[in-house]
C-alpha cells in the first residue's frame, strides 16, 4: 500500500481535479492544506513514499531527503524544481518525475500568469489595494491613478508569458519594448516589440514586468542599480519569481519614493512572512503566488501528477528527471 502525500494544497482542490480513485485499495492519499516547516516535514512526511508538490512551494533540500528514508519519488511541475536538490534525490533512491508539457492538458494553462499580471497591473497603478482597504475602513478615495494607454511597457524577458504580455499591451495602446540575454530583433518584433538595451528598458519603461526564469544568471537580476534607473512615476510588476529582483532594493527603493509602486506575486520567502515589509507598505499591491493559481491549471496540474503515480504503482515508464536513480537499491526493491 503505497503511501502519498500531497503537499501544499492551500484551496483543497486537489482531490477534485483528478480522478484519484484509480489507486482506490493500492493507496493510502493524506493532503497537507498548509506549508510545512523544514522541521514539521521532516517529522510528518516520514510514512510516506510519494511527495507530490506543486511548483516550488515546498523546498526539497539534501538534509530533508536525509530524513525521509521511506521516500521513493517525488512529482514536480514541470522539467525542474529550483528548490529541489536533484543531486541529493538520486543519492537517496528518489525518483524525480517531471511534467509532460506535450500533453493536450497543457493547452490553455500558459494563459494563466500573464491574464494575472496584467490584472495586478491595473491594480497596482489604480491603487486598488489601498483604496480597498480604505473603504473597508469606512474611508473613501485618496490617490489618483494612471492611464495605461500611451505609456511604455517595458518586459524584462519575452518569452512565453511575455509574449502574451505583448499582445495585451497592443489591446491597450501601450508601446512595448524587451530585453532579455539571448533575446534577438526579429523575435521582438515578430510580436510587435522593440529590442533595447536593459539600461534603456528601465529607463524608458513606465511599467516594468518581470518574465525571465529563474536561474543562476537571472537571479538578482534587477538591483538598486536598475531600479535607480527608473523614472519616479513608474512602476514594477513581478510575477516571475521573488529572487529575480533583489528585495532588500525593491524595498529601499518603494521606501524613498524612487519608483512609483510594485504589483508583486512572488517572493524570496514563500508563504510571505507576517511582519515582512511590504506587508504595511500603502505602494505595494501584494498576491499570494496566483500567477498559475486557477482552476484550469491545478485540474492539469494533478492530472498529470496522478499519471505519473500510476505509472509508478504500476511499475510503468515514467517521465524521471534524474534517471540514475532507478538503479538504486531502494528502487529495485521497491
Amino acid at each position: 500500500m503505497l503511501k502519498i502525500a500531497i503537499l501544499d494544497d492551500y484551496a483543497n482542490i486537489a482531490l477534485r481535479s483528478a480522478d484519484w480513485s484509480v489507486l482506490k485499495g493500492r493507496a493510502e492519499i493524506t493532503v497537507f492544506d498548509r506549508h510545512l516547516s523544514h522541521d514539521e516535514a521532516a517529522a510528518l512526511l516520514q510514512p510516506f513514499d510519494v511527495l507530490c508538490t506543486v511548483r516550488e512551494r515546498m523546498s526539497l533540500p539534501r538534509s530533508l531527503f536525509e530524513r525521509l528514508p521511506q521516500l521513493k519519488l517525488v512529482t514536480i511541475i514541470g522539467m525542474s524544481l529550483p528548490n529541489l536538490d536533484m543531486a541529493a534525490a538520486t543519492a537517496h533512491g528518489v525518483i524525480v518525475a517531471h511534467s509532460n508539457f506535450a500533453n493536450p492538458i497543457y493547452a490553455n494553462v500558459f494563459n494563466a500568469t500573464p491574464e494575472l499580471t496584467w490584472g495586478l497591473m491595473i491594480a497596482t497603478v489604480r491603487h486598488m489595494a489601498l483604496e480597498g482597504r480604505r473603504m473597508r475602513a469606512g474611508e473613501w478615495q485618496s490617490t489618483v491613478g494612471t492611464i495605461l494607454a500611451g505609456r511604455t511597457l517595458g518586459l524584462l524577458g519575452l518569452g512565453r508569458i511575455g509574449k502574451r504580455m505583448a499582445a495585451y499591451a497592443h489591446a491597450f495602446g501601450m508601446p512595448v519594448i524587451a530585453w532579455s540575454q539571448n533575446l534577438t530583433d526579429e523575435t521582438a518584433t515578430a510580436v510587435g516589440a522593440r529590442r533595447v538595451e536593459k539600461d534603456y528598458l528601465f529607463r524608458q519603461a513606465d511599467v516594468l514586468s518581470v518574465h525571465v526564469q529563474l536561474s543562476d544568471r537571472t537571479r538578482g537580476l534587477v538591483t538598486a542599480r536598475e531600479l535607480a534607473l527608473m523614472k519616479p512615476t513608474a512602476y514594477l510588476i513581478n510575477t516571475s519569481r521573488g529572487p529575480i529582483v533583489v528585495e532588500a532594493d525593491l524595498i529601499a527603493a518603494l521606501r524613498a519614493g524612487r519608483i512609483a509602486g510594485a504589483g508583486i506575486d512572488v517572493f524570496d520567502l514563500e508563504p510571505l512572512p507576517a511582519d515582512h515589509p511590504f506587508r504595511s507598505m500603502d505602494n505595494v499591491t501584494l498576491t499570494p503566488h496566483l500567477g498559475y493559481v486557477t482552476r484550469e491549471t491545478l485540474v492539469a496540474f494533478y492530472t498529470d501528477t496522478l499519471e505519473a503515480v500510476v505509472a509508478f504503482a504500476d511499475g510503468a515508464p515514467i517521465r524521471v528527471a534524474n534517471p540514475d536513480a532507478l538503479a538504486h537499491p531502494k528502487q529495485r526493491g521497491s
